[in-house]
């Protein structure tokens, strides 16, 4: 948000900078049970703003009404999907949205019976048959979690589509020792495939620069969301206890909880003036948006990022629960996606229409040439510090 927007609306002014703020991400050790502000989430949410439209279009290279019914089509994807899973039961083997069909596709090994693949396709989904359950994927990408990376190894996580367990190697260390052996450990844990990227996980943090983020130190990053009492960033930003200024130089509050690596998450208290709203910043390239919910998008859906360096992009959720080798240290449970992010986005928010995601982490590339970025979900890191996201 630049200073005289803030001037003209400081009763936004935290959760403006924080929403649609890019950078932090958040993968947590806690529950993995929805927080009371996932059930926030509206089944009849309002009509996307021109803003949002355009951004869609220009992004995806839709029009204005393609870009309409994906949204409609991914709200109710997302509402499928906690159903999906209860009628699949042990042959439910992961779901994803399919944006060229719009709808959700609910994967199902053999063992499904013909009740349970008619419950499916009544309920409007499409149905796979795979090889491998979620469970078993799931204990083999936690089998491989047990591991030690090397830096050429970027990130692992379960692919419902592939059915099988992605291990993400860049490019030009393929050959690097430590990366075979790796592999070989990881193919040993299960169904493994190995992809390659261009570039190893870095965080989005950034040294002091003008613009309107939060600074800790000599590092800027930018606001999560809006919880009541203060708001969620990344971890990487700041440790516990570590004071928070805003874009003027004034105090804000200090970081009260913090985890990085292992986990990328952390909450900041609010105080000396500032104050948190339920709003998400649009940068001016679409219109401020208001937050209702932390309903979580499946994979293939499209999601949203701003942040106080590269302000308002988006892209689609390519993958869930992936464990990210930053040379710090790994980093679990993350969600990644087709945005792109750049240094001092960290710590900001992705959102989905309005129900709000997660917090930015990390990831490689940049906003000229593309890459990928991960964000830890918003809900575990409400559930780890008992914390109630603000919403409209």
């Amino acid at each position: 948000m630049t200073r005289n927007r803030f001037a003209q609306a400081c009763v936004a002014a935290l959760l403006l900078i924080g929403s649609w703020s890019a950078a932090g991400a958040l993968p947590a050790s806690a529950s993995d049970a929805p927080s009371p502000a996932a059930s926030a989430a509206s089944t009849g949410s309002a009509s996307a703003s021109p803003g949002l439209l355009r951004a869609m279009q220009r992004d995806f290279g839709l029009s204005r009404a393609e870009a309409e019914a994906r949204l409609a089509a991914e709200r109710r994807a997302t509402e499928l999907v906690p159903e999906a899973r209860e009628t699949a039961g042990a042959a439910y083997g992961g779901a994803w949205f399919e944006a060229e069909s719009g709808k959700l596709i609910v994967a199902v090994t053999s063992d499904a019976g013909d009740s349970t693949v008619r419950a499916l396709r009544a309920s409007g989904a499409d149905v796979r048959v795979v090889e491998h359950s979620a469970r078993l994927l799931d204990a083999v990408k936690s089998r491989i979690d047990r591991l030690n990376a090397p830096a050429g190894v970027s990130s692992w996580s379960v692919d419902p589509a592939a059915n099988t367990v992605v291990v993400n190697v860049v490019r030009d260390q393929r050959a690097d020792s430590g990366v075979r052996r790796f592999v070989t450990e990881a193919r040993k844990a299960g169904p493994v495939t190995v992809r390659t990227v261009r570039a190893a996980a870095r965080t989005f943090a950034a040294g002091t620069v003008g613009g309107d983020p939060y600074y800790t130190g000599n590092v800027r990053c930018s606001i999560g969301f809006s919880v009541h009492g203060g708001f969620v960033t990344a971890g990487h930003c700041g440790g516990t206890g570590a004071g928070v200024r805003g874009w003027d130089g004034s105090h804000i509050g200090t970081f009260q909880g913090s985890s990085f690596p292992e986990n990328d998450y952390a909450w900041v208290n609010v105080g000396s003036g500032w104050w948190t709203v339920p709003v998400v910043l649009g940068w001016g390239t679409v219109p401020d948006r208001l937050v209702r919910g932390s309903a979580e998008a499946p994979i293939g859906a499209s999601v949203c990022r701003s942040g106080s360096t590269t302000h308002w992009h988006c892209g689609a959720v390519l993958a869930k629960n992936e464990t990210v080798n930053y040379s710090q240290g790994a980093v679990r449970q993350m969600t990644k996606t087709s945005v792109c992010a750049e240094p001092g986005d960290s710590g900001g928010s992705f959102i989905s229409g309005d129900q709000a995601q997660g917090v930015t982490s990390g990831g490689w590339g940049n906003c000229s040439g593309g890459g990928e970025t991960w964000f830890q979900p918003v809900n575990e890191i409400l559930n780890r510090y008992g914390l109630t996201l603000h919403t409209a």
